[in-house]
């Protein structure tokens, strides 16, 4: 009967033990300064909403997605005098959704600029990027009418349409419910504004000495977008969000002075009537050269004979299909050049600049063409082909700008910094203009993954001529985690405007670098990427479609990442906390413990240097921090240690560099050596066998059917886990120890 009880006494206390969940608990607790909190970094159930018809828990469009469309009509005059812009629109739009639409939302960019709108109101004193720069003109939409179009007895009727205008968005009340599943609806608008000359850095007018350039944008009102996300997606534009549009094709025509030159989204479908006989052959040259061919020199910017003579104006045409946007360009003052793009299936496309003589020379602007064929042609290797037949980099007073094959670059720009804005805008063509996030919510989602691409691009253009320097991401930690910021999921319009170019520039684009380089390899994230463009191209992706896409495709789980970096702004710092050699011994290894100390966790790099400057680099994958908030490891050196540094090359952002470095002067750990403590041990009272071994320096006990229990040292033979009141204390001749528990004591003799 005692031998009974005493033996479920001792099973009782090792239950006990299992039950506190010792090592795991115990070691977290040995660091109460971390912040780190791994149930939370690694928590189950990132994403809040299962899949849907629409939208596959893969990341992938869902076998019932759908999304309207916008097919546009477009003509306008251009007033170079009066900077006035008069148009007409012919919208067909077809209603792809399973929902009946009583109206229709449309976004009149153009209204940012009255006195009386939101954005004009949340410019502060200090100034803004956004807004017109304090200029004051009679700015907005004049809508002159809206007008439902109709076929009766095979004739177009126009009917007066009732709409509301609220800030920068219009709402059209429908004559009866647009069908469900294709029902489609003819709308012509007509309208007129006046250009700002800044207008947001997004349109404007420059003065030159040869004319004004107008680079006209965000020109005609569009559609807003009804998606199975949230409907109609109608948030005013303030400035700071960029658009989110439906895709569609364009028929336009733009009037301009006959001595202006047009450049436009899509292909001019009138050379005949708007360029010279000569200009002509030289288009024809450039579509078969990959060296730029001038179309209109310097030296004839201001010749009569270089325009078609004897008309006052002139109407440029031009077609764009498959685009969710169209933009354009006009002055008397262009530059004129062009050169062959190549594209990866065999097509071609046409790489043209215009600028005016200001920007030409000193490896400026006449460099425009070889940057963007080079671009182009670069980023269609890498992700998806460019689907547009041109691409025309047009300078102008914007910082840069982007639409679909056509972008707006500064006029000063040159070389690096040239080459820097215009790789920049034209790898926006794949982020967002053929995948059509939201940027008006997610910034991230292209100027992030645009930041990104272009890091890549910098290494490949001319065999690095301005490649990017490998960033320190110790020295941008501060920048991109500090208290100050936003979540990266913050909206454009969320965020203090000084935060905007980390948290939708840099940081996204940080991230995606690590993610590729250091968490996944270039390989599996490349792969997930170019699967991501592929499926939501010309489509709408969100947030979770890419998550999931990259997830599923590389066969990673990267919620711990995602919830690390763009959803939270959460802080990184890995400390070297503790050096050991094994038994004290150089020669036989190190023990080396890291601690996660803040609320981030990413792998663990650390590069150690002998005493001889042998260097061993060991790398650990970032699930040691999944139930861990300190991790103890062995690095196979053999000989004494002079250094450790954790992350050597700075690829990872840690927030406090002080404890990433061990210096032997420092001091080693000095270890208890356990061998004589080795061994089986018995009971002549309990039927229980006790077998201790070593792991990494630690004794660890393990009784017969029990878990096995890793114990501190407390010097002098005795070993303890105090959280569960167990102690063990050994003779001086290591052959027999008395466990206590609970006041009761247990012998136990060395097996021989």
């Amino acid at each position: 009967m005692l031998i009974t009880m005493k033996n479920n006494v001792f099973k009782g206390l090792l239950l006990i033990v299992v039950c506190l969940g010792c090592s795991d608990a115990f070691a977290q607790e040995k660091n109460p300064k971390s912040n780190y909190n791994y149930n939370e970094a690694f928590a189950n159930n990132f994403y809040t909403k299962n899949a849907t018809e629409t939208r596959s828990a893969s990341g992938q469009p869902g076998a019932k997605y759908w999304q309207n469309s916008a097919d546009y009509v477009l003509s306008a005059t251009l007033n170079d005098a009066t900077n006035e812009i008069i148009g007409t629109e012919t919208l067909t739009y077809t209603n792809n959704s399973p929902d009946k639409l009583g109206f229709l939302w449309m976004q009149l960019d153009q209204n940012l600029f009255k006195k009386d709108s939101r954005g004009h109101a949340v410019v502060p004193l200090k100034g803004s990027r956004n807004g017109a720069h304090g200029q004051e003109f009679d700015g907005g939409y004049k809508i002159k009418s809206v007008k439902i179009v109709s076929l009766v007895a095979g004739k177009p009727v126009e009917k007066e349409a009732t709409y509301t205008i609220s800030d920068t968005r219009m709402q059209i009340n429908l004559p009866q419910e647009l069908k469900a599943n294709g029902g489609s609806v003819k709308i012509k608008i007509d309208y007129a504004y006046i250009c700002p000359e800044y207008g947001s850095d997004r349109t404007g007018v420059l003065t030159t000495k040869n004319g004004k350039i107008f680079t006209i944008a965000q020109w005609y009102p569009r559609m807003c977008v009804y998606d199975d996300v949230r409907g109609w997606n109608t948030n005013p534009y303030l400035g700071a969000g960029e658009f989110y549009l439906e895709y569609g094709n364009f028929d336009i025509s733009i009037t301009a002075p006959a001595n202006h030159i047009v450049v436009c989204s899509g292909e001019l479908q009138n050379p005949a009537e708007v360029y010279t006989a000569e200009q002509q052959k030289r288009w024809t040259a450039a579509k078969a050269s990959d060296k730029t061919v001038m179309i209109r020199s310097a030296e004839e910017v201001n010749n009569a004979t270089s325009r078609p003579a004897g008309k006052a104006n002139l109407t440029w045409k031009f077609k764009l299909t498959n685009a969710r946007d169209a933009s354009w360009a006009s002055s008397p003052a262009f530059i004129i050049d062009a050169a062959r793009i190549n594209l990866p299936s065999g097509k071609k496309s046409l790489a043209i600049s215009a600028y005016p003589v200001e920007s030409n020379g000193g490896n400026a602007w006449e460099r425009s063409t070889e940057y963007t064929k080079a671009s182009i042609e670069n980023y269609s290797k890498r992700w998806l082909e460019y689907p547009y037949p041109a691409a025309t980099n047009v300078a102008g007073n914007e910082g840069g700008m982007e639409y679909p094959g056509i972008v707006f670059c500064g006029w000063e720009s040159k070389a690096a910094d040239l080459w820097g804005v215009t790789d920049h805008e034209f790898g926006h063509i794949w982020f967002p203009m053929i995948v059509g996030s939201n940027e008006r919510l997610f910034a991230w989602m292209d100027e992030g993954f645009n930041t990104f691409i272009n890091g890549l691009s910098s290494y490949d253009f001319n065999n690095g001529e301005y490649k990017s320097p490998t960033p320190n991401m110790h020295e941008m930690s501060g920048m991109l985690t500090g208290e100050s910021l936003e979540p990266v999921f913050a909206a454009p319009d969320n965020l203090k405007e000084n935060n905007l170019g980390i948290l939708a520039y840099y940081k996204p684009g940080a991230g995606l670098d690590m993610l590729r380089n250091h968490i996944l390899g270039p390989e599996r994230f490349d792969n997930a990427l170019r699967t991501y463009v592929a499926r939501w191209a010309y489509k709408h992706p969100t947030p979770d479609d890419f998550f999931r896409t990259i997830e599923n495709v590389a066969g990673e789980d990267l919620g711990w990442f995602w919830r690390s970096w763009f959803i939270n702004n959460w802080k990184f710092d890995q400390a070297i906390t503790e050096v050991k050699y094994i038994k004290n011994d150089p020669t036989k290894g190190a023990i080396i413990t890291v601690d996660n100390l803040e609320k981030m966790p990413l792998p663990v790099i650390v590069e150690a240097t002998t005493k001889s400057g042998k260097k061993f680099t060991k790398t650990l994958p970032v699930v040691v921090w999944e139930r861990n908030v300190s991790w103890a490891f062995k690095l196979e050196s053999n000989e004494e240690l002079e250094s450790i540094v954790i992350d050597p090359a700075h690829v990872f952002p840690d927030s406090n560099t002080a404890n990433n470095t061990w210096n032997s002067k420092d001091g080693i750990t000095q270890v208890v050596v356990l061998d004589g403590y080795l061994g089986n041990y018995s009971s002549t009272k309990i039927p229980i066998k006790v077998n201790f071994t070593e792991e990494d320096g630690t004794l660890v006990m393990n009784a017969t059917g029990q878990p096995s229990l890793p114990l501190d040292d407390k010097g002098n033979g005795k070993f303890a886990l105090e959280q569960a009141g167990l102690s063990i204390q050994f003779n001086a001749a290591k052959d027999a120890f008395t466990l206590t528990y609970s006041g009761q004591n247990f012998e136990f003799t060395k097996d021989k």
